[in-house]
């Protein structure tokens, strides 16, 4: 299999991208770079090889839900820095 520029063009008009000619080759020959190395991929054997999911043995750390008493509201201002009434005030980020 190997792209042509008419599979670059109707992807691009997809993702409503306007190519120059030079770009629309530049990119049929780096696709095709591409799908040439994932052929290369085909020919190995992987018989002994196990499928995976994730290339990391991954498992969910969960813990149990315990019932905690939460601080109260004016107990945790008297942490923050600078407050307005009951309102932690943080400085503007957004003109």
């Amino acid at each position: 299999m190997s792209v042509t520029i008419e599979d670059v063009q109707a992807v691009a008009s997809l993702a409503r991208l306007r190519l120059t000619d030079e770009e629309q080759e530049v990119l049929t020959g780096e696709l095709n770079a591409i799908l040439r190395f994932v052929g290369c991929l085909n020919e190995l054997n992987t018989e002994m090889v196990q499928p995976t999911s994730h290339v990391l043995p991954v498992v969910n750390a969960f813990r149990e839900d315990e019932i905690s008493v939460f601080p109260a509201p004016t107990e945790m201002a008297r942490n923050a820095p600078d407050t307005n009434g009951s309102h932690y005030k943080v400085p503007r980020i957004i003109d």
